[in-house]
């Protein structure tokens, strides 16, 4: 089911997910139907790589939004996208997962999390550093994300997914 409301979308869809949410970006590709999924690639509607969520990530932190809220509940899955909103009227929780999935994003693309590179996802400017570095603060404590080298001076510190 697809809603459409003034300042999100919601896709509902029956079943839990057949992979870690928290790994979401980088697994490759399951299907509940082998056979189906195959068909619908040969018809040329997917394209069963597993790179969706890596692109939907992408696309929500070119366009400035929060990222993708998943709610898995005993039967089915929600997905909320939502438009633009404030970063300061972002609740914690709707910063730290974004920043997980920057960590993760940017170490599929080689990279890792700077506060450079968080500031930027939230289009925020340079002034806004420090409230950047409380939030990475947070995320690392919360064990969703990890130095790349804990004994690099913090002012040039990099982050990393906890998996990577």
């Amino acid at each position: 089911m697809i809603e459409i409301f003034s300042n999100r979308i919601e896709v509902s869809n029956p079943g839990s997910p057949l992979i870690d949410i928290m790994r979401i970006v980088d697994n490759p590709p399951k299907s509940r139907n082998e056979k189906l999924a195959s068909l619908m690639r040969r018809l040329k509607m997917c394209e069963e790589l597993g790179r969706g969520w890596d692109r939907i990530v992408i696309s929500c932190e070119l366009q400035k939004i929060p990222a993708p809220r998943i709610q898995i509940y005993q039967e089915s899955t929600k997905v909320s996208l939502f438009s633009h909103i404030d970063f300061s009227n972002i609740s914690m929780d709707d910063k730290e997962w974004p920043t997980y999935l920057h960590a993760c994003i940017k170490f599929i693309e080689g990279e890792a999390l700077t506060n450079s590179s968080l500031r930027e996802r939230f289009g925020l400017k340079e002034t806004s550093s420090g409230s950047v570095s409380r939030l990475i603060k947070q995320v690392v404590n919360y064990k969703l994300i990890k130095p790349l080298d804990p004994d690099t001076a913090l002012r040039h510190m990099k982050y990393i997914s906890i998996w990577s």
